[in-house]
């Protein structure tokens, strides 16, 4: 890294969207050959700051330097003709396409240039970069890290010296992890610039030369990694000293709440997504679940939640079998699910509706008579906010105004409202930041300590291993193993990922 001037220079960019100053004044310097992390809590300004650099946004006032030469970008193709570039976490790539026809997409310097040409050329910067890209497989194909990797591909053969990636290892497996590392090392040894947006701490710890932390719009302060710590991060993102660790409380009674036995299921096109699984939870219990994105994790939950069609097998609930039960007798019995997908708004909350009436949604079949009470309801959620700190103008404020962390507090606050036996939560921190992960954490565990059973299903390796009692690993549609949190490394897990039994692991 040189420590000359600085090859990207953001200076005083603000941008106001309605009332919300998302960033307000922000100063960022990034070197050439250098990997840069930005860390901040949900709502810090980060992609906002990056969407500027990237041209998907266009700042209200200051200026962006590269090189040491002034530039305005009024769209993403005046960004990428400046050597910028911006890898999403949701991938913008076309399916039924191949990895080849997908970079040749949009081209439209070169278009004389014949396959083959551009292949050579391709060909040049995967061994420049040390990339491993099938250019003839189709994208639809592919598994999440190779996605990726064609992403940065396309990116760096349209000309790219900056990358900027945005929460990069959210959906990746630890192998696929190690391997984006190495792609982005090698970057930096080729003299492009690479930006980092992430919330995992160890992650940054590990990759960035430097790191800038942002707060409420602010730029705080950019610190080399030699010279800092999680801790001292943490209270710089949050603005106060801070409890980092992940407290696992201990496990009340050995009443199995939960059986599952031979669970299988299949989907519209008539493939087994759930092959034969078995598994029991206690009362007091967090078990968790890990696995690639799209294992089976979503099919189990619904299944469990009379949601999704079970084609054999038993889900024993204190000893009552729910197979065939609808999603209302699921309810009725005690079984809450508070379910994050991708997408929080579709599945679990109505987005146009405010706080009060998606807490109503929930109880309106417990009601005698007609008229819904709104008055409760009303007092529940500020109970909610209150709780959960949630930040919000109002009870009454439509619920897809709010930021990503909040409307996940006011999902897990209403489905933890109606005192349930068995919360099966999926994906309840996937985006957040760590303060409001810690405080989702200190929910589960006051509700374990209630004796309320706990499947909790995740891509944090880290959380998975902190706060459960066990882990449940799924590779396809299969349980590879169920582990002693404690005694398990990420290695065992990442291989049993990957479909690995691992049968010496067992509890």
């Amino acid at each position: 890294m040189n420590n000359g001037s600085a090859y990207v220079s953001m200076r005083d960019i603000t941008k106001i969207f309605g009332t919300v100053r998302a960033t307000d004044g922000m100063n960022l310097d990034v070197a050439k050959g250098e990997i840069h992390a930005l860390l901040g809590e949900n709502g810090a300004g980060k992609s906002t700051l990056m969407n500027m650099l990237s041209g998907i946004y266009i700042p209200d006032s200051g200026h962006i330097f590269i090189d040491g030469k002034e530039v305005k970008f009024s769209s993403p193709r005046d960004a990428i003709n400046a050597g910028v570039g911006m890898i999403h976490q949701h991938f913008k790539l076309v399916d039924i396409l191949t990895a080849l026809e997908n970079i040749l997409l949009g081209q439209r310097k070169g278009l004389l240039l014949n396959k083959k040409e551009h292949e050579t050329k391709i060909k040049k910067i995967m061994d420049k970069f040390h990339l491993e890209v099938d250019l003839k497989k189709y994208v639809y194909e592919m598994s999440v890290g190779e996605k990726q990797t064609l992403e940065i591909l396309k990116t760096l053969y349209r000309g790219a010296k900056i990358l900027i990636l945005d929460e990069p290892t959210a959906v990746l497996t630890p192998q696929e992890t190690v391997m984006l590392f190495r792609i982005m090392r090698r970057m930096k040894e080729q003299d492009c610039s690479v930006i980092f947006i992430s919330h995992k701490m160890n992650e940054v710890m590990e990759i960035a030369d430097r790191i800038t932390v942002l707060r409420k719009g602010h730029t705080i302060k950019t610190l080399p990694k030699e010279a800092t710590n999680p801790q001292e991060l943490t209270e710089l993102m949050v603005g106060r000293p801070i409890d980092l660790s992940i407290k696992r409380v201990p496990k009340v009674t050995d009443k199995r709440v939960l059986k599952v036995r031979n669970l299988r299921a299949v989907n519209e096109e008539g493939v087994e997504v759930l092959k034969g699984i078995e598994f029991d939870i206690c009362a007091g219990e967090i078990l968790g679940v890990a696995g690639i994105a799209g294992s089976g994790q979503k099919e189990l939950c619904e299944a469990l939640a009379g949601l999704y069609p079970v084609k054999e097998g038993e889900i024993l609930f204190k000893g009552e079998n729910l197979v065939g039960k609808t999603p209302k007798e699921f309810i009725t019995r005690g079984i809450s699910m508070s379910f994050i997908p991708e997408d929080r708004l579709g599945m679990g909350l109505v987005a146009s509706m405010d706080m009060v009436d998606n807490i109503l949604l929930k109880q309106y079949h417990h009601n005698k008579g007609l008229l819904v009470k709104r008055k409760p309801a009303a007092a529940k959620a500020q109970e909610i906010i209150k709780k959960l700190d949630i930040q919000t103008p109002g009870i009454n404020h439509p619920i897809k105004n709010l930021s990503g962390g909040n409307i996940q507090k006011v999902l897990l606050g209403r489905e933890l409202d109606s005192h349930p036996e068995l919360l099966i939560t999926a994906y309840p921190v996937r985006g957040l930041d760590i303060n409001t992960c810690l405080k989702i954490y200190d929910i589960l565990n006051e509700e374990k300590q209630k004796g309320v059973a706990i499947l909790y299903i995740a891509e944090d390796l880290d959380s998975l291993m902190g706060l459960c009692d066990r882990i449940m690993v799924i590779s396809n549609g299969e349980v590879t193993g169920i582990v002693d949190a404690r005694k398990v490394t990420k290695e065992q897990l990442g291989a049993m990922m990957l479909g690995k039994k691992e049968d010496e692991y067992a509890v």
